[in-house]
């Protein structure tokens, strides 16, 4: 099932079923929910391969019964020196979704310092209260026995099937005896992730920042031409900030903060909406999906005018969000009104009403295996999103600017709602068509996740299947440059979600991204 029961002790919402039940498992031990985000985190890199990893990056939000909410940024790190541009490993390659084609790059030079494992450990040191070596029990298993490649994640696999063959190692891992890609109902075993993690669950984040992993990856960097040095991984770490929160119609939305770019423009995108929707429109109306449009395309032109994605200087944008700005941008839509990952999403809450949304990413991966760990690290400095001045432009020892908007939000009656979501610059369009459904429509959550999304970006509008034909007829006459899909799909987000309301907990899994959830 899409959505789950109701519970009375929690719930868990991720994109694989493995990961879930890992999490699951964990609220069922007595676990937190900050336990069993660990736990299923972990699982993910099993059961999810190519959007979650031990070498990529992310965020935890977190917000405990009490309401104390803080975020944890473990995003990935430019390198602290640069190798020349025509000495790395850096190359092409193009994904194919089949209604569209994406490019990204890979190769060595593309890795940025991975962050998500010393994430995992400071959440678990302050927040967790069961051992690291019982959270990575589900993983071990799962990775020592195997998962059925599912539908979702063969296509996943299919579109990024030349990073996944681009090296040796990779193709021993990713392709059956006869070299074709696995596909679904294959088994997908990872026997060296299980030992990793069964290593770094006893002698913890110094292994990978310090110890014998932290010398292969350097030693690899050096080897194959990439940027990254021990210094860069024994100076790694996690940052703590004070989320970002906003007021959306007497609800309090807690999302990522500043520099991080996702969390501000969906503040941004709902503060615009709410000063210019009409309560009177309907889902799905031409008024609703033509002022959406416009909403995202200011949304993007604000983007641009305030650099949020210029990892040179991370430039203070808490001015996205005052009014004065805001009106500049209301009036560009009132005056037209007729006329861009490898990424994963768990949502959890528990008994005690604590709340955590995490959301990671490895982008694609690099194309090639950390040799014997089960490990492919990122390729975020390959990713056209997160270096969109271009490549190789990227200032030495920054934190990067992302999309990821791990997000809670809660009502006066004490109800919440814990969601996020994978999918790149997609992201943030995703989270802000399901909190639009869900307030300003009165949407189920099931239903706020579930109904047909756009986005649009550089002039481009992309279109799910579902909307009236006639009001999608009459919104494309707008946007002549446009890609309608056939159907929900993963390039539109996964918004995994998961809520308490009056005392019973419930969620749903995105179905574009293989979603589920489980209750208690």
């Amino acid at each position: 099932m899409l959505e789950s029961e109701m519970g009375k002790r929690g719930a868990i919402a991720a994109g694989h079923r493995v990961t879930a039940e890992a999490g699951l498992e964990v609220l069922k031990a007595g676990g937190n929910a900050y336990d069993a985000a660990i736990a299923a985190f972990f699982a993910s890199c099993v059961a999810e391969p190519v959007l979650s990893s031990l070498g990529g990056g992310g965020f935890l939000l977190s917000q405990s019964a009490s309401d104390d909410a803080k975020l944890f940024d473990f995003f990935v790190q430019t390198p602290r020196q640069k190798a020349p541009v025509d000495e790395v490993d850096f190359k092409p390659i193009w994904a194919d979704f089949g209604t569209t084609r994406q490019e990204f790059h890979i190769g060595q030079g593309a890795v940025a310092t991975p962050g998500v494992i010393k994430g995992m450990f400071k959440v678990h040191e302050q927040l967790a209260s069961m051992p690291m070596t019982e959270l990575v029990q589900p993983a071990i298993l799962a990775a020592r026995r195997g998962v059925r490649l599912n539908e979702l994640q063969a296509y996943i696999f299919s579109i990024v099937e030349p990073i996944l063959t681009a090296s040796q190692e990779a193709a021993e891992i990713f392709t059956n005896e006869s070299g074709k890609l696995i596909g679904q109902g294959d088994l997908f075993c990872l026997p060296e992730l299980a030992d990793t993690l069964d290593c770094l669950s006893l002698e913890g984040e110094k292994l990978f920042y310090e110890g014998a992993l932290a010398q292969q990856i350097v030693s690899d960097s050096r080897a194959f031409r990439g940027h990254l040095h021990a210094e860069d991984l024994s100076a790694y770490a996690v940052i703590e900030r004070k989320p970002l929160m906003v007021n959306y119609r007497n609800r309090q939305v807690i999302t990522n903060s500043p520099p991080s770019s996702g969390g501000i423009l969906i503040a941004f995108a709902l503060q615009l909406w709410q000063q210019l929707a009409d309560g009177a429109m309907g889902f799905g109306s031409f008024d609703h999906l033509q002022l959406l449009a416009q909403v995202m395309e200011r949304t993007n032109e604000a983007r641009v005018a305030a650099h949020l994605d210029d990892n040179c200087a991370h430039p203070s944008i808490t001015t996205l969000l005052d009014d004065s700005l805001l009106q500049r941008y209301r009036e560009k839509v009132l005056g037209r009104r007729r006329a861009y990952r490898g990424t994963t999403h768990i949502s959890v809450i528990d008994r005690w009403h604590n709340r955590v949304s995490l959301t990671v990413s490895n982008g694609e991966g690099c194309g090639r295996m950390l040799a014997g760990t089960g490990i492919m690290l990122n390729n975020m400095l390959g990713e056209e999103d997160l270096n969109p001045r271009g490549f190789h432009l990227w200032q030495t020892n920054q934190r990067m600017t992302s999309m990821m908007a791990p997000t809670i939000i809660n009502n006066k009656a004490g109800d919440t709602v814990v969601l996020g979501s994978g999918g790149s610059n997609r992201i943030r369009t995703a989270i802000l068509q399901a909190l639009i459904n869900l307030v300003d429509f009165g949407h189920s959550l099931e239903e706020a996740v579930c109904q047909p999304r756009l986005h649009v970006e550089k002039g481009l509008l992309n279109v799910e299947k579902g909307f009236d034909r006639e009001v999608l007829k009459a919104l494309l006459t707008d946007y002549p440059n446009h890609k309608c899909w056939n159907a929900l799909n993963l390039f539109f987000g996964g918004v995994h979600s998961v809520q308490v309301e009056g005392g019973n907990f419930s969620g749903i899994g995105d179905p574009r991204r293989g979603g589920v959830c489980l209750t208690l």
